[in-house]
């Protein structure tokens, strides 16, 4: 019997960590990642975001230690397209996920 062989070659694009979500449009996932991979991911997901049209957004930066909260939540108070932000409620996710909110078009 033959085994079907799998092909070598991978897709043009791969995206990691970014989810749809529908109590807030997207998500992205910082597991993993240390504060100097995840803040330029930060940016770069609310500027696509705000470019789409979605003005509520998901990050997902885990419990653990809190060093990762910490940073991605003083870096939102200085960027130009945050409304506001808050801690997800229990039953988003709690402490390990921060909802923020974009500035309107």
């Amino acid at each position: 019997m033959r085994r079907k062989q799998r092909s070598k070659t991978l897709p043009s694009v791969i995206r990691t960590g970014i989810y749809s979500s529908e109590s807030a449009g997207l998500e992205l996932d910082l597991h993993r990642l240390t504060i100097d991979e995840a803040l330029p991911k930060v940016d770069q997901f609310l500027y696509d975001a705000y470019v789409s049209r979605v003005y509520s957004v998901r990050i997902v930066h885990g419990k653990g230690t809190g060093v990762l909260r910490s940073a991605v939540r003083g870096y939102l108070p200085q960027h130009h397209l945050v409304k506001s932000f808050r801690l997800a409620g229990r039953e988003e996710g709690g402490v390990g996920v921060t909802i923020v909110k974009l500035v309107d078009k």
